[in-house]
């Protein structure tokens, strides 16, 4: 009996020993072999300088167009509201902006894509909300609304902004559309501002790069 008390109070003493060095191991082994690593990653030695482009958050000289669902009409018109806020600060005229109603968030893609073809704006905003039900209805208005949205700034070559607000319940989706957790009305027209800014000097660019040919 006593010397399988010994060989116990041993295994337990290995035991520990062994999990006090994994600790050690863990503890300053891989922080310092990190350390190594990130050391070769040190652009700043490497004089890696790429030239960045983005676009600025200027409006001046650019025309808009808010495609905007009237249902859920309490919450897509906070979006509207956010929208016009983040144009009017970023220096956007009156006579440059233009408010589209459809009757849901289904019917934004197909007008969105109509008013980009026109030539008439430097970019779409889309707004509307969608609340998730009890149906599988919200997951066909929310997927074709994000598909048809992308689709149609692909094939127009404009920015057509996404500020469709989709949420599993009430509470969230006025969380986003302005109390808690910002206003994507707001959101989508600041991008909408940048990205006619990148493209434009995008095109300055390729303006340039022709003229050296």
């Amino acid at each position: 009996m006593a010397i399988r008390l010994i060989l116990f109070i041993e295994t337990f003493v290995i035991s520990q020993r062994a999990f006090a060095f994994c600790l050690f191991t863990f503890a300053f082994c891989i922080p310092l072999s990190y350390t190594n690593i990130w050391q070769f990653a040190d652009f700043e030695e490497i004089g890696l300088q790429p030239k960045v482009h983005h676009g600025l958050l200027k409006g001046e000289g650019f025309r808009f167009a808010i495609v905007v669902a009237r249902w859920n009409d309490f919450l897509t018109a906070r979006l509207t509201e956010g929208a016009l806020d983040a144009l009017e600060r970023l220096g956007v005229e009156e006579k440059s902006v233009e408010i589209f109603k459809v009757p849901g968030s289904f019917e934004i893609p197909l007008t969105a894509q109509k008013i980009a073809e026109s030539g008439n704006f430097d970019a779409v905003i889309c707004l509307g909300a969608v609340i998730r039900g009890q149906t599988p209805h919200f997951d066909y208005v929310a997927g074709e609304a994000a598909k048809g949205i992308g689709q149609a700034g692909m094939k127009t070559g404009i920015p057509v902004l996404f500020g469709i607000v989709t949420a599993d319940t009430l509470e969230q989706a006025i969380d986003r559309a302005g109390v808690k957790a910002g206003n994507k009305g707001f959101e989508a027209a600041m991008s909408a501002v940048e990205l006619v800014n990148l493209y434009k000097e995008m095109k300055g660019e390729e303006a340039k790069g022709k003229g050296k040919r």
